[in-house]
């Protein structure tokens, strides 16, 4: 019996190691070079053959770097190109195609070849932003990849499938497992999924992900585990779609049903914690880990007053529950007439006797006449008053020109100080108030305030989400401008993602260097950040990626900020994937941005300025989102882009105000 036990044994270990792939170490080669040749990170390798952690690798070592004979199998979907439907007479108008994204190609390239504004690409892809990868299907309006395809994307034409804007037909893509079927709602886990993916086969966003697996995106996904995608019937909440983009009208916000979420910790930022229910109570859903304390002392209620608005509170906190934390305070309505009375504050100190900003907001007046003028021509009834709001010593003057009881918009100042006293004067009246440029923590009590400059912290924030992503223990190094500001922060925040990683500050991208591989004598990639947003730092720093890019594979590199070197040097940039942040970039290309442009050379016989396009975008934005009553503020969920500027609000507390978070991601991939 015993021997039997021990053949039996040997057997299973043969079969074991027999399921087990290996890789023999050659000379030259690397953890990394080896783990990227077989689709492995650097912590899989290690975890692989663990001996090989300290120990370092030898020429003639033999590694297992995968196994085999698992018990589930997935099979993997295959699409069948289907040939572009040719045109050969008549309108192709309210038709689609698709293309098939290639090496090099970004959102701005996209807009630019095919004649469409950012705008209209996304309302025909909503998921624009969310990890561009070679080889995704872009759709596009199919008489543009008929008229401006090249000769390396008519290829591509050829196996584009055409479909009408109401298509009747459906392409099922099923995928087959011999496991036995998960429970209903449930996923298991496959080797090489990841959140974007899993998010897109279900229809979920990320967030609605990390909210139905509380826990799920600390620990990460392991091949295998079970996850839960969808939920009860019973359990729906209104979830506002703000994907859709807009640049001449606002689109009507999309309300779909979605499984009930659960909102990160009380600790984090607010404005990703809580909403507003359809009875305008700001609500909260219990994230794991929170304690009543902690609830109240984040929200600033009491006990009695959670209690009396949440009953089953008696039953005790569980992860997922959504509660009442207060009412919203009454937003502006118009109390009579059709007309909207719009102030526009600017600093042109004709008064005071200073002129220091006066040609700024001489452009910025430009720009917001020719907004208000087109909304006009749309049927819009206004009435704009311009106000000369003097400088910070003599703004007080200018507010007895504010009609309380006949404003229905106030756009500006310009200074933190002076739009703090805007919002004290109109406080009764809770008039919208909107300030293009100050943005400050203590500015985010109010209410009825609309700030449209996007903090620093929220691109910095983005950035290190896009650096964890891509990290396999390379070296980080974090080019800073004089302050340090959004170096430290990126560099906190990559700390705090991030296990014991090496990460370091330098002034210059001339101190970014390759590592050494001490065995083989190979350069080892690293990962390369700008946090400087002047020109030339920008200049510096493509010059040195796309050289350290040329000695190594594997280099990444990320920025805060765009930079006119950027788009020169495209085709060498996207050897390092470098990713980017960009706002108020015009996209020359798009039909709205050629309108706009050519209607204001038309009426002040030059091209605008910076602050000039800030004012329109900032005006056009405004007034499309207003109603016949001022409404401004249920408006206010919509995600649109103007001439340069994408504007995506969120609340910066509860019954606060409300921030601009809106950027665009640029992606070069070779």
């Amino acid at each position: 019996m015993i021997n039997k036990i021990f053949i039996l044994s040997a057997v299973a270990a043969f079969l074991g190691l027999s399921a087990q792939k290996t890789h023999t170490v050659a000379p030259k080669e690397t953890p990394y070079g080896i783990s990227k040749q077989y689709g492995l990170s650097i912590d899989e390798l290690y975890k692989l053959n663990p001996s090989k952690k300290d120990g370092g690798l030898k020429i003639g070592d033999v590694l297992i770097v995968a196994k085999t004979g698992s018990s589930t199998k997935t099979v993997t979907p295959t699409v069948t190109p289907v040939k572009a439907t040719p045109v050969t007479s008549g309108t192709v108008s309210g038709k689609t195609g698709t293309i098939t994204l290639q090496p090099k190609q970004t959102v701005y390239g996209i807009t630019k070849q095919y004649k469409i504004s950012e705008a209209d690409l996304r309302k025909l892809n909503p998921e624009l932003d969310s990890h561009l990868k070679i080889g995704d299907k872009v759709n596009l309006p199919l008489d543009s990849i008929l008229k401006y395809g090249d000769s390396s994307s008519s290829a591509v034409a050829q196996t584009t499938t055409v479909v009408e804007k109401t298509p009747e037909v459906k392409t099922v893509t099923k995928t087959e497992s011999v496991a036995s079927e998960p429970a209903k709602g449930m996923y298991v886990v496959q080797t090489k999924d990841n959140y974007y993916k899993i998010s897109r086969q279900f229809n979920l966003t990320q967030k609605q992900l990390f909210a139905l697996n509380p826990g799920l995106e600390a620990a990460g996904l392991k091949p295998g585990e079970s996850i839960r995608v969808s939920g009860s019937e019973s359990n729906t909440i209104n979830v506002e779609d703000n994907s859709q983009n807009n640049s001449t009208s606002a689109p009507a916000t999309k309300t779909v049903t979605t499984t009930q979420t659960s909102a990160p910790s009380a600790t984090s930022s607010a404005s990703g914690n809580t909403s507003t229910s359809e009875d305008d109570y700001v609500t909260y859903t219990v994230q794991s880990g929170d304690t009543m304390f902690s609830i109240m002392n984040h929200f600033n209620v009491t006990l009695d007053q959670l209690i009396s608005l949440n009953p089953n509170l008696v039953d005790g906190l569980k992860a997922g529950m959504t509660l009442k934390i207060k009412k919203q305070d009454p937003m502006y309505s118009k109390k009579a007439g059709d007309v909207l009375s719009v102030v526009l504050m600017l600093p042109f100190g004709f008064d005071a006797n200073d002129a220091k900003y006066r040609t700024m907001s001489m452009d910025f007046l430009t720009g917001a006449k020719l907004a208000a003028e087109r909304n006009a021509k749309s049927g819009q009834k206004l009435d704009i008053k311009v106000v000369d709001a003097g400088n910070e010593v003599t703004f007080k003057n200018s507010l007895s020109q504010i009609n309380q009881d006949n404003t229905d918009l106030i756009v500006g100042p310009f200074f933190k100080s002076s739009i703090l006293e805007v919002l004290n004067y109109v406080k009764q009246k809770n008039i919208p108030v909107v300030a293009p440029f100050a943005n400050s923590s203590d500015l985010f009590d109010y209410n009825n305030l609309i700030i449209v400059e996007t903090e620093n912290t929220v691109y910095s924030d983005r950035i290190v989400k896009e650096v964890s992503q891509v990290y396999q223990d390379q070296k980080i190094y974090i080019v800073a401008d004089n302050s340090k500001a959004n170096a430290n922060a990126i560099k906190a925040g990559l700390e705090k993602s991030l296990a014991k990683a090496n990460i370091v500050i330098v002034n210059s991208s001339n101190e970014i260097q390759l590592e050494n591989n001490m065995m083989t004598g190979q350069s080892v990639p690293v990962i390369a950040i700008l946090a400087d947003d002047n020109d030339s730092a920008g200049t510096a720093f493509a010059s040195k990626i796309i050289a350290l890019g040329k000695q190594t594979e594997g280099f990444k590199a990320f920025s805060m900020f765009y930079s006119p070197s950027f788009e020169k040097n495209v085709d060498d940039l996207s050897k390092s994937s470098l990713v980017y942040l960009m706002d108020r970039k015009i996209n020359y290309d798009g039909d709205f941005e050629k309108q706009v442009l050519a209607d204001y050379k038309a009426k002040y016989c030059k091209a605008p300025s910076k602050y000039a396009v800030i004012g329109f975008d900032v005006m056009n934005d405004m007034l499309t989102r207003e109603n016949k009553k001022g409404e401004i503020f249920k408006q206010i969920g919509k995600s649109q882009t103007q001439l340069a500027t994408k504007f995506e609000f969120v609340k910066a507390k509860p019954n606060g105000a409300y921030i601009n978070n809106g950027y665009r991601v640029v992606r070069l991939m070779q």
